[in-house]
Protein backbone atom coordinates (compact mmCIF):
# COMPACT_ATOMS: atom_id res chain seq x y z
CA UNK A 1 0.00 0.00 0.00
CA UNK A 2 1.60 3.44 -1.58
CA UNK A 3 0.02 7.29 -0.08
CA UNK A 4 1.95 9.83 -1.96
CA UNK A 5 1.31 13.59 0.50
CA UNK A 6 1.51 15.85 -2.38
CA UNK A 7 2.63 19.38 -2.09
CA UNK A 8 2.88 19.84 1.58
CA UNK A 9 4.77 22.71 3.21
CA UNK A 10 6.82 20.53 5.18
CA UNK A 11 8.61 21.62 8.63
CA UNK A 12 11.48 19.40 9.64
CA UNK A 13 14.93 19.49 11.31
CA UNK A 14 14.83 23.17 11.60
CA UNK A 15 13.79 23.89 7.89
CA UNK A 16 10.81 24.59 6.13
CA UNK A 17 10.38 23.46 2.42
CA UNK A 18 7.80 22.42 -0.31
CA UNK A 19 7.46 18.88 -1.03
CA UNK A 20 6.18 15.67 -1.15
CA UNK A 21 6.55 12.52 0.85
CA UNK A 22 5.99 8.49 -0.03
CA UNK A 23 4.55 6.06 2.01
CA UNK A 24 5.13 2.35 1.68
CA UNK A 25 3.26 -0.21 3.82
CA UNK A 26 3.96 1.55 7.81
CA UNK A 27 7.20 3.74 6.59
CA UNK A 28 8.33 6.83 4.92
CA UNK A 29 9.96 5.46 1.55
CA UNK A 30 10.83 8.78 -0.18
CA UNK A 31 10.59 12.49 0.35
CA UNK A 32 10.70 14.89 -2.82
CA UNK A 33 11.65 18.71 -2.57
CA UNK A 34 9.21 20.78 -5.01
CA UNK A 35 10.50 20.51 -8.99
CA UNK A 36 11.00 16.75 -8.47
CA UNK A 37 9.10 13.92 -10.58
CA UNK A 38 6.64 11.82 -8.03
CA UNK A 39 5.82 8.78 -8.51
CA UNK A 40 2.48 7.06 -9.24
CA UNK A 41 0.63 5.85 -5.75
CA UNK A 42 -2.15 4.09 -5.14
CA UNK A 43 -3.20 6.53 -3.08
CA UNK A 44 -2.42 10.52 -3.61
CA UNK A 45 -3.76 13.20 -1.31
CA UNK A 46 -2.97 16.68 -2.44
CA UNK A 47 -2.47 18.92 0.55
CA UNK A 48 -1.38 22.66 -1.09
CA UNK A 49 -1.25 24.87 1.54
CA UNK A 50 -1.26 22.45 4.66
CA UNK A 51 1.40 21.87 6.87
CA UNK A 52 3.11 17.98 7.42
CA UNK A 53 5.03 17.64 10.57
CA UNK A 54 6.65 14.56 12.03
CA UNK A 55 4.11 12.84 14.31
CA UNK A 56 3.80 14.46 18.02
CA UNK A 57 5.82 11.98 20.94
CA UNK A 58 4.42 13.32 24.10
CA UNK A 59 7.10 11.59 26.90
CA UNK A 60 4.24 12.25 29.72
CA UNK A 61 0.90 11.57 30.06
CA UNK A 62 -1.88 9.44 32.31
CA UNK A 63 -4.06 7.57 30.77
CA UNK A 64 -5.36 6.56 33.57
CA UNK A 65 -5.78 2.11 32.77
CA UNK A 66 -5.37 0.36 35.11
CA UNK A 67 -7.93 1.11 37.88
CA UNK A 68 -8.68 4.27 37.54
CA UNK A 69 -10.73 4.23 33.94
CA UNK A 70 -13.90 6.41 35.19
CA UNK A 71 -11.30 9.06 34.44
CA UNK A 72 -9.92 8.17 31.13
CA UNK A 73 -8.02 4.96 29.52
CA UNK A 74 -6.18 3.71 26.85
CA UNK A 75 -8.43 3.56 24.12
CA UNK A 76 -10.19 6.90 24.34
CA UNK A 77 -7.60 9.17 25.48
CA UNK A 78 -5.14 7.87 22.55
CA UNK A 79 -7.91 8.64 19.70
CA UNK A 80 -7.54 11.58 21.22
CA UNK A 81 -3.76 11.89 21.32
CA UNK A 82 -4.25 11.29 17.45
CA UNK A 83 -6.84 13.70 16.88
CA UNK A 84 -4.26 16.22 18.32
CA UNK A 85 -1.69 14.86 16.63
CA UNK A 86 0.14 12.92 18.90
CA UNK A 87 1.42 9.40 17.33
CA UNK A 88 3.34 7.94 20.06
CA UNK A 89 2.95 8.41 24.52
CA UNK A 90 4.57 7.75 27.37
CA UNK A 91 2.38 6.95 29.94
CA UNK A 92 2.54 7.47 33.64
CA UNK A 93 3.05 4.60 36.67
CA UNK A 94 0.76 6.39 39.13
CA UNK A 95 -2.72 3.48 38.25
CA UNK A 96 -4.38 1.05 40.70
CA UNK A 97 -2.68 -0.77 40.98
CA UNK A 98 0.40 1.71 40.61
CA UNK A 99 3.28 0.05 37.91
CA UNK A 100 5.89 -1.03 40.29
CA UNK A 101 7.14 -4.71 39.22
CA UNK A 102 7.79 -5.66 35.59
CA UNK A 103 4.70 -7.65 35.45
CA UNK A 104 2.54 -4.45 36.24
CA UNK A 105 4.53 -3.15 33.50
CA UNK A 106 3.90 -6.23 30.90
CA UNK A 107 0.36 -5.58 31.97
CA UNK A 108 -0.36 -2.29 30.57
CA UNK A 109 1.42 -3.63 26.82
CA UNK A 110 -1.01 -6.20 26.85
CA UNK A 111 -3.75 -3.83 27.27
CA UNK A 112 -2.40 -1.35 24.95
CA UNK A 113 -2.22 -4.08 22.04
CA UNK A 114 -5.44 -4.27 21.91
CA UNK A 115 -6.61 -0.43 22.80
CA UNK A 116 -4.48 1.96 21.62
CA UNK A 117 -4.52 3.59 18.58
CA UNK A 118 -1.45 5.67 18.82
CA UNK A 119 2.18 3.90 19.66
CA UNK A 120 2.87 3.75 23.05
CA UNK A 121 5.64 3.39 26.22
CA UNK A 122 5.19 2.76 30.29
CA UNK A 123 7.42 3.66 32.63
CA UNK A 124 8.53 1.64 35.92
CA UNK A 125 7.76 3.76 38.55
CA UNK A 126 9.90 3.81 41.21
CA UNK A 127 8.87 3.62 45.07
CA UNK A 128 11.33 3.93 48.20
CA UNK A 129 11.53 -0.22 48.67
CA UNK A 130 11.45 -1.56 44.80
CA UNK A 131 14.52 -0.42 43.57
CA UNK A 132 16.12 -3.73 43.28
CA UNK A 133 13.86 -4.29 40.56
CA UNK A 134 15.57 -1.75 38.53
CA UNK A 135 18.36 -4.71 36.91
CA UNK A 136 15.07 -6.02 35.44
CA UNK A 137 14.54 -3.85 33.17
CA UNK A 138 14.90 -3.93 29.38
CA UNK A 139 16.13 -0.58 28.12
CA UNK A 140 15.45 -1.43 24.56
CA UNK A 141 11.50 -1.82 25.13
CA UNK A 142 11.15 0.89 28.32
CA UNK A 143 11.35 4.37 28.52
CA UNK A 144 12.58 5.55 31.80
CA UNK A 145 11.82 5.46 35.53
CA UNK A 146 9.40 7.79 37.33
CA UNK A 147 10.56 9.18 40.54
CA UNK A 148 8.05 11.15 42.21
CA UNK A 149 10.19 13.60 43.94
CA UNK A 150 7.02 15.41 45.56
CA UNK A 151 3.50 13.33 45.89
CA UNK A 152 1.00 13.98 43.17
CA UNK A 153 -2.19 11.80 42.38
CA UNK A 154 -1.26 8.29 43.31
CA UNK A 155 0.73 8.54 46.63
CA UNK A 156 3.49 7.30 44.99
CA UNK A 157 6.35 9.96 47.23
CA UNK A 158 10.14 8.71 47.11
CA UNK A 159 11.39 10.68 50.16
CA UNK A 160 13.57 7.84 51.44
CA UNK A 161 17.61 9.23 50.83
CA UNK A 162 18.89 5.46 50.69
CA UNK A 163 16.59 4.70 47.59
CA UNK A 164 17.21 8.02 45.87
CA UNK A 165 20.50 7.61 45.74
CA UNK A 166 20.31 3.52 44.47
CA UNK A 167 17.90 5.21 41.95
CA UNK A 168 20.04 7.54 40.11
CA UNK A 169 22.76 5.27 40.66
CA UNK A 170 21.34 2.06 39.44
CA UNK A 171 19.01 2.66 36.69
CA UNK A 172 19.59 1.26 32.98
CA UNK A 173 17.22 4.15 31.23
CA UNK A 174 16.36 7.97 31.71
CA UNK A 175 15.19 8.62 35.36
CA UNK A 176 12.03 11.12 34.86
CA UNK A 177 11.41 13.06 37.71
CA UNK A 178 8.47 14.97 39.36
CA UNK A 179 10.03 17.69 41.82
CA UNK A 180 8.17 19.07 44.26
CA UNK A 181 9.59 19.56 48.03
CA UNK A 182 7.18 17.37 50.01
CA UNK A 183 8.22 19.38 53.10
CA UNK A 184 7.80 23.16 52.31
CA UNK A 185 4.27 21.95 50.55
CA UNK A 186 3.00 20.80 53.82
CA UNK A 187 4.38 23.79 55.61
CA UNK A 188 2.53 26.31 53.44
CA UNK A 189 -0.29 24.14 53.36
CA UNK A 190 -0.78 24.21 57.64
CA UNK A 191 -0.54 28.44 56.88
CA UNK A 192 -3.43 28.50 54.42
CA UNK A 193 -5.59 26.19 56.22
CA UNK A 194 -5.46 28.00 59.29
CA UNK A 195 -6.50 30.73 57.35
CA UNK A 196 -8.79 29.58 55.48
CA UNK A 197 -10.29 26.18 56.53
CA UNK A 198 -11.03 23.57 53.98
CA UNK A 199 -12.14 26.33 51.60
CA UNK A 200 -8.91 27.61 50.38
CA UNK A 201 -9.36 29.92 46.91
CA UNK A 202 -7.26 28.34 43.65
CA UNK A 203 -5.32 31.54 43.82
CA UNK A 204 -3.27 30.16 46.33
CA UNK A 205 -2.29 27.02 44.83
CA UNK A 206 1.22 28.10 43.54
CA UNK A 207 1.56 29.67 46.63
CA UNK A 208 1.26 26.52 48.63
CA UNK A 209 3.16 24.14 45.65
CA UNK A 210 5.61 27.51 45.43
CA UNK A 211 8.58 28.13 43.43
CA UNK A 212 11.02 27.44 46.68
CA UNK A 213 9.30 23.74 46.45
CA UNK A 214 9.98 23.54 43.02
CA UNK A 215 13.17 24.77 43.40
CA UNK A 216 14.55 22.97 45.82
CA UNK A 217 14.03 19.47 45.03
CA UNK A 218 14.96 20.03 40.92
CA UNK A 219 18.30 21.01 42.84
CA UNK A 220 17.86 18.22 44.69
CA UNK A 221 17.51 16.19 41.67
CA UNK A 222 20.06 17.60 39.03
CA UNK A 223 22.85 17.34 42.20
CA UNK A 224 21.78 13.59 42.14
CA UNK A 225 22.09 13.07 39.20
CA UNK A 226 25.88 14.75 38.95
CA UNK A 227 26.82 12.73 41.34
CA UNK A 228 26.27 9.62 39.86
CA UNK A 229 25.46 10.47 36.15
CA UNK A 230 22.37 9.70 35.88
CA UNK A 231 20.62 10.68 32.84
CA UNK A 232 17.85 12.43 34.38
CA UNK A 233 14.63 14.45 32.78
CA UNK A 234 12.78 16.58 34.71
CA UNK A 235 9.42 16.83 34.26
CA UNK A 236 7.31 20.40 33.91
CA UNK A 237 8.97 22.72 35.35
CA UNK A 238 6.99 25.99 36.33
CA UNK A 239 9.44 28.79 37.48
CA UNK A 240 12.17 31.20 36.83
CA UNK A 241 14.35 30.15 38.98
CA UNK A 242 14.55 26.35 37.98
CA UNK A 243 15.97 27.57 34.36
CA UNK A 244 19.06 28.72 36.11
CA UNK A 245 20.20 24.78 36.77
CA UNK A 246 19.83 23.73 33.32
CA UNK A 247 21.18 27.00 30.95
CA UNK A 248 23.24 25.11 28.12
CA UNK A 249 24.63 28.33 26.43
CA UNK A 250 22.58 28.69 23.82
CA UNK A 251 20.97 26.55 20.64
CA UNK A 252 23.00 23.16 19.89
CA UNK A 253 20.06 21.06 18.31
CA UNK A 254 22.77 17.89 17.87
CA UNK A 255 23.89 18.10 21.30
CA UNK A 256 21.96 15.77 24.36
CA UNK A 257 23.57 17.09 27.92
CA UNK A 258 22.66 14.35 30.80
CA UNK A 259 20.67 16.52 32.18
CA UNK A 260 17.43 17.77 30.68
CA UNK A 261 14.39 19.43 30.99
CA UNK A 262 10.67 19.71 29.51
CA UNK A 263 7.57 22.21 30.32
CA UNK A 264 4.18 21.89 29.50
CA UNK A 265 1.70 23.10 27.28
CA UNK A 266 0.10 24.37 30.06
CA UNK A 267 2.00 26.34 32.05
CA UNK A 268 3.03 27.79 29.08
CA UNK A 269 -0.24 29.30 28.15
CA UNK A 270 -1.95 29.65 31.37
CA UNK A 271 -0.76 31.85 34.41
CA UNK A 272 -1.40 32.53 38.12
CA UNK A 273 -4.11 35.48 36.40
CA UNK A 274 -6.32 32.59 35.18
CA UNK A 275 -6.99 31.62 38.59
CA UNK A 276 -9.97 33.54 39.34
CA UNK A 277 -11.64 32.72 36.07
CA UNK A 278 -10.46 29.01 35.65
CA UNK A 279 -10.48 28.10 39.42
CA UNK A 280 -9.90 24.29 39.90
CA UNK A 281 -9.86 23.82 36.29
CA UNK A 282 -6.23 24.52 35.98
CA UNK A 283 -5.17 23.10 39.65
CA UNK A 284 -2.38 21.02 38.68
CA UNK A 285 0.91 19.65 40.03
CA UNK A 286 3.42 21.83 39.93
CA UNK A 287 1.37 24.72 40.05
CA UNK A 288 0.60 27.02 37.54
CA UNK A 289 3.02 30.23 38.88
CA UNK A 290 3.02 33.89 37.57
CA UNK A 291 3.19 35.57 34.61
CA UNK A 292 6.95 36.14 34.53
CA UNK A 293 7.33 32.27 35.43
CA UNK A 294 5.54 31.62 32.14
CA UNK A 295 6.97 33.71 29.95
CA UNK A 296 10.52 33.20 31.29
CA UNK A 297 9.57 29.25 30.18
CA UNK A 298 8.25 30.64 26.89
CA UNK A 299 11.63 31.95 26.44
CA UNK A 300 13.90 28.90 27.62
CA UNK A 301 11.60 26.55 24.93
CA UNK A 302 12.66 29.16 22.22
CA UNK A 303 15.99 29.29 22.88
CA UNK A 304 17.20 25.74 23.96
CA UNK A 305 17.06 25.78 27.66
CA UNK A 306 14.16 23.66 27.68
CA UNK A 307 14.59 20.23 25.16
CA UNK A 308 11.02 19.44 25.06
CA UNK A 309 7.32 20.33 25.25
CA UNK A 310 4.70 17.73 26.60
CA UNK A 311 0.66 17.52 28.03
CA UNK A 312 1.18 16.20 31.35
CA UNK A 313 -2.44 14.65 30.16
CA UNK A 314 -4.37 14.08 33.45
CA UNK A 315 -8.18 13.25 33.21
CA UNK A 316 -10.20 13.86 36.01
CA UNK A 317 -14.28 13.45 36.03
CA UNK A 318 -15.62 16.70 36.35
CA UNK A 319 -17.78 16.11 39.34
CA UNK A 320 -14.57 15.76 41.39
CA UNK A 321 -13.08 18.82 39.48
CA UNK A 322 -15.92 20.83 40.60
CA UNK A 323 -15.02 20.55 44.48
CA UNK A 324 -13.34 22.53 46.90
CA UNK A 325 -9.83 22.91 47.02
CA UNK A 326 -8.76 20.17 49.17
CA UNK A 327 -11.11 17.17 47.76
CA UNK A 328 -10.51 18.88 44.11
CA UNK A 329 -7.90 16.80 42.33
CA UNK A 330 -4.97 18.08 40.42
CA UNK A 331 -4.50 17.41 36.54
CA UNK A 332 -5.73 18.57 33.58
CA UNK A 333 -7.01 16.67 30.16
CA UNK A 334 -4.84 18.48 27.42
CA UNK A 335 -3.43 16.02 24.64
CA UNK A 336 -6.03 16.46 21.96
CA UNK A 337 -5.70 20.35 21.66
CA UNK A 338 -1.63 20.83 22.81
CA UNK A 339 -0.42 20.79 19.27
CA UNK A 340 -3.71 23.67 18.55
CA UNK A 341 -2.57 25.34 21.58
CA UNK A 342 1.32 25.50 20.65
CA UNK A 343 0.11 27.04 16.65
CA UNK A 344 -1.64 29.64 18.26
CA UNK A 345 1.62 30.26 20.38
CA UNK A 346 2.80 30.69 16.92
CA UNK A 347 0.33 33.12 15.51
CA UNK A 348 0.75 35.34 18.57
CA UNK A 349 4.57 35.39 17.61
CA UNK A 350 5.93 33.33 20.28
CA UNK A 351 6.78 30.25 19.03
CA UNK A 352 8.77 29.51 15.33
CA UNK A 353 7.46 26.72 13.77
CA UNK A 354 10.31 24.80 13.19
CA UNK A 355 10.69 25.43 17.56
CA UNK A 356 7.16 23.34 18.41
CA UNK A 357 8.08 20.34 16.11
CA UNK A 358 12.10 20.39 17.64
CA UNK A 359 10.25 20.53 21.31
CA UNK A 360 7.55 18.17 20.63
CA UNK A 361 8.64 15.85 18.16
CA UNK A 362 12.28 15.99 17.35
CA UNK A 363 13.76 16.21 20.74
CA UNK A 364 11.46 13.22 22.72
CA UNK A 365 13.16 11.22 20.06
CA UNK A 366 16.59 12.06 20.40
CA UNK A 367 16.22 12.48 24.34
CA UNK A 368 14.82 8.96 25.05
CA UNK A 369 16.35 7.40 21.95
CA UNK A 370 13.48 6.30 20.07
CA UNK A 371 13.78 4.02 17.27
CA UNK A 372 13.23 5.44 14.25
CA UNK A 373 10.74 7.99 15.31
CA UNK A 374 9.97 11.69 15.45
CA UNK A 375 11.72 12.87 11.68
CA UNK A 376 10.48 12.62 8.14
CA UNK A 377 13.50 10.71 6.94
CA UNK A 378 13.36 8.08 4.78
CA UNK A 379 13.25 4.54 6.22
CA UNK A 380 11.57 6.21 9.25
CA UNK A 381 8.45 5.21 10.45
CA UNK A 382 5.62 7.09 8.69
CA UNK A 383 4.23 9.25 11.66
CA UNK A 384 2.82 12.34 9.93
CA UNK A 385 0.49 15.12 10.94
CA UNK A 386 -1.07 17.55 8.56
CA UNK A 387 -2.04 20.85 9.67
CA UNK A 388 -4.13 24.11 8.20
CA UNK A 389 -2.91 26.67 9.43
CA UNK A 390 -5.86 28.86 9.14
CA UNK A 391 -8.78 26.29 10.03
CA UNK A 392 -10.49 28.23 13.08
CA UNK A 393 -12.49 26.64 15.64
CA UNK A 394 -13.84 26.73 19.04
CA UNK A 395 -13.12 24.39 21.74
CA UNK A 396 -16.62 22.87 22.21
CA UNK A 397 -18.34 20.25 25.02
CA UNK A 398 -19.63 18.10 21.53
CA UNK A 399 -16.51 17.76 20.03
CA UNK A 400 -14.03 16.06 22.86
CA UNK A 401 -12.73 12.83 22.32
CA UNK A 402 -11.67 13.25 26.41
CA UNK A 403 -13.71 10.39 28.74
CA UNK A 404 -14.46 12.92 31.06
CA UNK A 405 -15.58 15.36 28.80
CA UNK A 406 -14.21 18.82 29.81
CA UNK A 407 -11.04 20.86 28.98
CA UNK A 408 -9.85 24.16 30.21
CA UNK A 409 -9.78 25.16 26.78
CA UNK A 410 -13.61 24.89 26.17
CA UNK A 411 -14.43 28.29 24.27
CA UNK A 412 -10.80 28.65 23.01
CA UNK A 413 -10.89 29.63 19.70
CA UNK A 414 -7.56 28.48 17.33
CA UNK A 415 -6.67 29.54 14.09
CA UNK A 416 -5.02 26.08 13.54
CA UNK A 417 -6.19 22.47 13.29
CA UNK A 418 -5.15 19.19 12.83
CA UNK A 419 -6.62 17.30 9.96
CA UNK A 420 -5.33 14.60 9.37
CA UNK A 421 -3.13 11.98 11.38
CA UNK A 422 -1.26 8.71 9.61
CA UNK A 423 0.22 6.85 12.92
CA UNK A 424 3.01 3.59 11.14
CA UNK A 425 1.85 5.17 7.78
CA UNK A 426 -1.63 4.37 8.38
CA UNK A 427 -3.82 6.99 8.35
CA UNK A 428 -6.53 6.96 11.74
CA UNK A 429 -7.70 10.18 11.57
CA UNK A 430 -9.24 12.53 9.26
CA UNK A 431 -10.86 16.00 9.74
CA UNK A 432 -12.57 14.77 12.96
CA UNK A 433 -12.98 10.93 11.98
CA UNK A 434 -11.49 8.12 13.46
CA UNK A 435 -10.25 5.82 11.26
CA UNK A 436 -10.22 2.10 13.11
CA UNK A 437 -7.82 0.74 11.02
CA UNK A 438 -4.13 1.30 12.26
CA UNK A 439 -2.15 -0.87 14.23
CA UNK A 440 -0.05 0.58 16.85
CA UNK A 441 3.30 -0.18 18.02
CA UNK A 442 5.26 -0.28 21.31
CA UNK A 443 8.14 2.12 21.10
CA UNK A 444 11.72 0.63 21.17
CA UNK A 445 15.05 2.58 22.24
CA UNK A 446 18.72 2.69 20.80
CA UNK A 447 20.32 2.17 23.97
Amino acid sequence: MTTLIKNALIVNECSIFKGSVLINKSTIQHIYKEGDETPVAETIIDVEGKVLIPGIIDDQVHFREPGLTHKGDIFTESRAAVAGGVTSFMDMPNTKPPTITIDLLEDKYTTAIEKSIANYSFYFGATNENWGLLKNINPKNICGVKVFMGSSTGNMLVDDAKALAAIFNESPVLVATHCENESIIRYNTQIYREKYGNNIPFRYHPLIRSEEACYRSTAQAVELAQQYGTRLHVLHLTTAKELSLFNRGGENHSYIPRITAEACVHHLWFCDKDYDDKGPYIKCNPAIKTEEDRDMLRKAVQSDWISIVATDHAPHTLEKKQNAYFECPSGLPLIQHSLSAMLEMYHQGIFKLETIVERMCHAPAKIFGITKRGYIREGYYADLVLIDMNAPYTVSKDKLLYKCSWSPFEGQKFRSKVTHTWVNGNLVYENGTIHENGKAMRLEFER
